[in-house]
């Protein structure tokens, strides 16, 4: 097999796992559409549940396809191993299951994606865990809330919606003095512009949904880390305790996806940078969100922390919630929809879709207001966006405006 151990992201996320020769030859990686596996002897059998030797059981533990999106997303993450789920949340869900007990706490950020925050105040609170939400892009914050019951320091970068960063860095090592682990959700930033290993996370956990798949065509969710924490999350967290496994056919359309990974977001990023500079200008708009900007509240993290500034971008219009609600139902264009990472530019209010799960003062404490905008910058001629959101804002400023 073809040694990549030393090459590039994009030539391991072609290449990472697979020789063609050891597949009769197929260029495309098999599609192993199968739930269970024969066992030559008994005493195979027993010996793969007794965990004495490798090999697949049950489609729910792993399966062939699985595995090798497993092994190529741990390589582009700087991971040992991974676990490839059913969604995002399945992603989120069956990890923090794994590692958390009654009496323990979870502290977070004060942003988060509206379903992730609704698990952790309807879901763990449920089983006697405390959440805590503390300003994590202070490490002092953290530094004062933890204590011996902090099992878990979880949090986005850049977060969902408001784009808002975190000094991973400053903030595992602060965990890791405490014997809690740091897990990151990545969705944003994909392993082409952050990896959190790298810099001290314990664990990092994807909507593959999301860029990785890239195409709109599935739901998915993967975890990153440890051989030992992802052999707790597979045996514990999916097989035991929540189920969500990854169906074969959607590993494979990740698979699909992860070979164009680097130039996807490359191009997501650059159009998203041109367009936030636009914006920015724009006589309607009151503040834009991205990392990019120079004038970013965390610019310096970003340009440090990260390898290009992603495709997201947040906005709000003088007109506060009207006029972004009025804009968005005058786009042609970019698409009304929720999720990100797709070709096609989506667009989205978060306060009454994807973070209706806050209540309206929990979206004031956490940094969402009501009249932000979110934009999934595709990929589309950048001067086709730009006209489009132009349009829509009822001007006849120039797209290179």
């Amino acid at each position: 097999m073809f040694d990549d151990t030393k090459t590039g992201f994009s030539t391991r996320a072609i290449h990472h796992g697979y020789d063609p020769l050891e597949a009769e030859g197929a260029l495309t990686p098999p599609l192993h559409l199968t739930s269970t596996f024969a066992f030559a002897t008994a005493e195979q059998g027993g010996a793969r549940f007794a965990g004495e030797s490798e090999g697949h059981i049950y489609t729910r533990i792993s399966n062939p396809t699985t595995d090798l999106l497993e092994r190529r997303m741990a390589s582009l993450e700087g991971g040992e191993a991974a676990v490839a789920m059913a969604s995002g949340m399945g992603a989120i869900t069956s990890v923090l299951w794994s590692f958390l007990r009654a009496g323990d706490e979870l502290i977070t950020d004060k942003t988060l994606y509206g379903c992730t925050f609704a698990f952790f105040q309807h879901g763990l609170r449920r089983f006697g865990i405390t959440v805590r939400h503390v300003d994590l892009t202070n490490p002092l914050a953290l530094q004062t809330a933890i204590s011996d019951r902090t099992k878990v320091v979880y949090f986005e970068t850049p977060a969902n919606p408001n784009m808002r960063l975190v000094d991973i860095a400053a903030i595992s090592a602060i965990a890791r003095r405490h014997g809690a682990k740091t897990i990151v959700d990545n969705t944003y930033a994909t392993p082409v512009q952050t990896r959190p290993i790298e810099h001290g996370a314990d664990i990092v956990v994807h909507s593959a949904t999301k860029y990785l798949g890239g195409h709109g065509d599935l739901v998915a969710g993967i975890a990153v880390g440890s051989s030992e924490d992802m052999a707790e999350v597979r045996m514990v967290g999916v097989k035991d305790m929540t189920g969500a496994v990854l169906a074969p056919f959607n590993a494979m359309l990740i698979l699909r996806g992860l070979k164009t990974l680097q130039l996807r977001v490359e191009r997501h990023a650059a159009s998203a940078q041109q367009i936030a500079e636009a914006l920015q200008q724009h006589s309607s708009v009151a503040i834009v969100h991205y990392p990019g900007l120079s004038d970013f509240p965390q610019h310096e993290l970003a340009a440090r922390q990260m390898n290009g500034f992603g495709g997201m971008i947040a906005f709000e219009l003088k007109g506060g919630y009207a006029a972004g609600i009025e804009m968005m139902n005058r786009l042609r264009l970019v698409r009304r929809a929720v999720s990100l990472g797709d070709a096609e530019s989506l667009i989205q209010h978060p306060a009454s879709m994807t973070h209706s799960t806050y209540t309206r003062d929990e979206r004031e404490a956490h940094g969402i207001s009501e009249g932000l905008v979110r934009l999934s910058v595709g990929l589309e001629s950048v001067e086709d966006i730009l006209g489009d959101l132009h349009q829509a804002m009822g001007t006849n400023e120039s797209a290179a405006a």
